[in-house]
């Protein structure tokens, strides 16, 4: 690993909440994930810190402009907040469509069920 993927890897520290029916059909299970040394309570922490740092925007949202197909994935919702690569992030997932589905698919593994 170069110095610069460590440092990347090293400032990355999540806190996750999954509403695996919805927010309003389902209690809420929160998970926490550091890397660089990996901890938290997310399962299979060492392949989560792996593939964070290979995807290039994991938390970026869908393009306000952005044209997606109006198929439904499911109630499942997610927020992920804390710090990636040294930056604040604030996130909300969902699968309303099929952008919003691949945004949840993207980051999947955050979100165990």
């Amino acid at each position: 690993m170069t110095a610069l993927a460590a440092m990347l890897v090293t400032a990355t520290s999540l806190h996750i909440t999954v509403w695996p029916h919805g927010r309003d059909h389902s209690p809420q299970r929160t998970f926490t994930l550091t890397c660089a040394p990996v901890g938290g309570t997310l399962p299979r922490r060492q392949s989560a810190c792996a593939r964070l740092t290979a995807l290039r925007s994991p938390f970026a949202p869908t393009p306000a402009q952005r044209a997606c197909t109006q198929i439904y994935g499911g109630p499942q919702e997610a927020f992920v907040s804390g710090r990636f690569r040294g930056r604040r992030i604030r996130s909300s997932f969902n699968r309303r469509n099929g952008c919003e589905i691949d945004r949840w698919n993207r980051v999947a593994f955050l979100f165990p069920q």
